[in-house]
């Protein structure tokens, strides 16, 4: 049915719907009835270039000229906003059972349509090459992370050219097109200032780029671009600086310049957060929020979290919760100092959470300012895998060690709690919470024989096609 909502046929949002396993959802009339006719002299995407259609005479007197018209999309085409989240587990926020508010993702909820059967992939570049595409990982080159490709089929983290991506699709039909945050899928062997640029978000359909290329970045020392150009970030941390905010500053400034410039021009953005990956950084009031809240554990979580998305209807009636893994201690089996730091490092990370769906918020609420909220088609994806556990059975203050296979102990953290979150930190939680933030499934990302790694939550809202409201669908 979301294929009916789209009559000018965006081949993607056709992707979203398989990848749900949708039942069809209500919507009103079909809101363009003259885009049949766009589409039925469009044959190729790109469009080839418009013949001639005057008259050349002798003299400007018996000529007629015709001017090649830019393409437009249908009248009421709606705005797409892609909000993609990293490593959520499916248990972490309100909507789905979790124990972290997140208001602005449950307005969405209220007023839209939230999914339980998301499926991403268990890793980073797979899942945003799949999404982007409507393909299988595997067929566009992306079957692991691009800083691990490899020369065999289906590995090499170079997405061919003979995949069209999403934005390209949107553009080639009349939307502006941008991309804000964490992209992954340019090979990593051309991320350099001699390019090629051509796989960089502005070589694949988008108009404008601002973010940063690999898997994760430093929240308060990002590596920045701008389109294909390094930039600095615009301040400090001791000025307040950091990465989530300014990429949603760029993006309102990004939809409010092309409305100012073009009244009825629909546009696509893809915002794409570094948060809430590793490393967990965000302002310290935001931790202290969470203040106590996880002194009870990890398995604890996993029964309170399980019983909540059983009173919800997230997950069916009579789910039974998965077992504790026996490679994740229990929390009873452990000394104060290490619960001391565990719960810190996920007071952190639930504060990561917190102020990202903030921040998505502010978005949100700039569309409603001006007025283009109900005509804006939200997909606000919760996660692009399940939460990590790469911060190893004890977490870690630097999760670059973690990843060279070097873990630092729980002296290095326990003397430096007042830092985590802080520039100074690269913290990650261990694995314990990680699993308890997968709740109700078996482990976590990067395992992909579990739900854990590939099932994620979702909303939709776009009020102007859905008619129903706070429905919770598989």
């Amino acid at each position: 049915m979301l294929k009916r909502i789209w009559k000018f046929a965006l081949t993607w949002v056709v992707m979203v719907a398989i990848a749900l396993q949708s039942a069809a959802v209500p919507t009103q009339a079909a809101p363009y009835p003259a885009a049949q006719a766009t589409l039925a002299t469009a044959t190729q995407l790109p469009q080839p270039d418009p013949k001639f259609t005057g008259k050349v005479g002798n003299t400007y007197q018996d000529s007629v000229p015709s001017y090649p018209q830019p393409i437009k999309a249908p009248a009421d085409a709606p705005n797409v906003l892609l909000i993609l989240l990293d490593d959520v587990g499916f248990g972490m926020t309100s909507p789905f059972g979790g124990p972290v508010p997140t208001p602005n993702l449950d307005k969405l909820a209220q007023n839209g349509l939230s999914y339980t059967r998301f499926h991403t992939t268990a890793l980073c570049s797979p899942t945003r090459g799949a999404l982007l595409t409507g393909r299988n990982h595997h067929s566009i080159g992306t079957g692991v992370i691009t800083e691990l490709g490899t020369g065999y089929p289906g590995y090499t983290g170079i997405i061919p050219k003979s995949t069209a991506l999403v934005s390209e699709t949107l553009k080639d039909n009349g939307y502006a097109t941008a991309m804000f945050g964490k992209w992954h899928n340019t090979p990593e062997q051309d991320i350099s200032p001699a390019g090629p640029f051509d796989r960089w978000p502005t070589g694949l359909g988008f108009d404008y780029f601002y973010g940063f290329n690999q898997g994760e970045a430093h929240q308060y020392y990002p590596t920045l671009y701008r389109n294909t150009v390094h930039v600095d970030p615009p301040a400090t941390p001791a000025e307040g600086y950091h990465f989530t905010t300014d990429m949603t500053d760029e993006a309102i400034a990004w939809t409010r310049n092309v409305r100012a410039a073009n009244p009825d021009k629909p546009w696509f953005v893809y915002f794409s957060t570094g948060a809430v990956h590793a490393p967990h950084h965000v302002p310290p009031e935001w931790r202290a929020k969470f203040k106590g809240q996880f002194d009870s554990g990890w398995d604890k979580q996993r029964q309170l979290t399980h019983a909540k998305q059983l009173e919800l209807g997230v997950i069916p009636a009579g789910t039974q919760l998965t077992p504790r893994p026996a490679e994740i201690p229990a929390w009873d089996s452990l000394t104060d100092d290490e619960k001391t730091v565990y719960t810190t490092l996920m007071e952190n990370y639930a504060g990561y959470m917190a102020h990202t769906d903030y921040h998505v918020g502010r978005l949100v609420d700039s569309l409603a300012a001006s007025g283009e909220l109900d005509n804006t088609l939200i997909f606000y994806i919760i996660g692009d895998n399940g939460a990590s556990a790469e911060g190893g059975l004890e977490g870690t203050f630097s999760e670059l060690a973690s990843l060279l296979g070097i873990q630092l102990g729980l002296e290095s953290t326990i003397n430096r709690l007042d830092e985590i979150g802080g520039p100074t930190s690269e913290p990650h939680v261990p694995v314990g919470w990680a699993w308890a933030m997968d709740a109700p499934f078996q482990w976590t990302k990067q395992v992909a024989s579990h739900f854990g790694g590939t099932r994620n939550p979702m909303v939709v809202h776009w009020p102007n096609g859905i008619q129903a409201k706070g429905e919770v669908r598989t």
